[in-house]
Parts: C-alpha cells; structure tokens; sequence
C-alpha cells in the first residue's frame, strides 16, 4: 500500500484488490483558493469528510469515482470502508457542524482518516467502531480541528501503530494554524525527515511502540 499526502486533508490510497488490481483512493480534495497547488487526481473511490471547499473538490476528480461523503459500510472493489460520524467542533467551541471519521481496510492494512475532528476526546462508541489501527492520518493544526497538544488524547484511545499529522502550517497555505514543529514538541521530538510517500505492509508494521512519520506535500 501507498499514502501519498497532497496537504490538508487530502491524501492518495494506492491499494490493490483481491485479483492483484490496483485501486486509487483519494480522500478530501480541496479548492484552489486555500493557496496550496492542487495536483492532477484520478480516483476509484472518493471519500468526503464534511462539506467544506476546502475538503469537498470532488468535481477536479478524474475517473468517475464512486462517492462516499456520509457515515456507513461501503465495500468497493475489495476494499471496505466504515464512515463514522462525528464532529467538527473547534476548540473555541464553536460549531461547525459534523465531520466523518473513515477507516479503510485493504491488504489487511486498517488506514483511519480523522477528517477535521474537533472534538477534544472520542466516545465510546467511536473508538470501539475505529478498532484497531495501523495508520492513523490525524488532523493536528488547531484552530479548527484539535491542536497538536488536543492530538495526545486522542492518540492515547485510538493507540495507533504509525502516526501521520495532517491539517497543519503550510507555505503559500492561508489558513492560520500550527505547525508541525508544534505537533512533535508536544511528544519531544526535535525534528523528523519528511518522507515523499509511505509504503507499508502488514508484515513490515513494528507493534511494540508507535512511530511518527511526516509526509512531504
């Protein structure tokens, strides 16, 4: 499998089916005038987590991709989908209305994307049907999702294998929020390469402490 980060939210999924073919994921494209560059995108499955221009740029998708953009089971070319839902409050308390949590199964991998959460802890019921996870792609800018420091919570109830930290400070972007340099202080890491895409297997995922990776957009 391979998660490339494109900034904010938006991420690919190269996964592949059961018969070896691959399938394209992408998750929250965003519109041009966030500032940042909107790469070329081809999808099979498209998924939205809130409907906010800065997630919900389906129409630059290339491929007639099947939409998901609400909670539920979804099982698309092998690979299944769970929306969860949740919400988007920011941490001034103010409402911005629901968000949905996806996890994403394939290759027996389990990817968990927490759109923009703003909730400062998860219910019960959310982490019971998040469950056990490999990648967790959390949002950690602030402002209007959870900050960095808000991130620590909600790492501890999920406890995820690798940690990729989303929705935060870019050049060129114009929103205002944290930076990453903010999101590991919080864990006492001084610095972290990032990485152009992350390819993992099941087999090759360490169990015995979680691991941080920054992607490069």
């Amino acid at each position: 499998m391979q998660i490339t980060w494109h900034g904010q939210s938006l991420f690919q999924i190269k996964t592949n089916s059961q018969d070896n073919n691959s399938v394209n994921i992408v998750i929250d494209p965003f519109s041009k005038d966030n500032g940042l560059r909107l790469p070329k995108l081809e999808a099979d499955i498209l998924l939205v987590t809130h409907q906010h221009k800065d997630h919900n740029n389906v129409k630059v998708v290339l491929g007639n991709p099947f939409l998901v953009d609400s909670p539920g089971e979804y099982e698309i070319k092998d690979v299944f989908i769970r929306g969860i839902p949740s919400f988007h409050d920011n941490s001034q308390g103010k409402d911005r209305g629901k968000n949905t949590i996806y996890t994403i199964e394939s290759e027996d991998l389990k990817i968990c994307h927490l759109g923009d959460l703003g909730q400062k802890e998860l219910t019960e019921d959310q982490v019971d049907t998040i469950g056990s996870v490999d990648v967790l792609l959390i949002p950690v800018g602030g402002n209007v999702t959870i900050s960095a420091k808000e991130s620590a919570k909600i790492l501890s109830q999920i406890e995820p294998k690798i940690i990729v930290p989303m929705h935060y400070a870019l050049p060129k972007l114009k929103v205002k929020l944290d930076t990453s340099d903010d999101f590991l202080k919080a864990f006492g890491i001084k610095s972290l390469e990032p990485i152009k895409k992350l390819l993992i297997k099941k087999k090759n995922i360490a169990t015995d402490e979680a691991k941080i990776i920054l992607l490069s957009h």
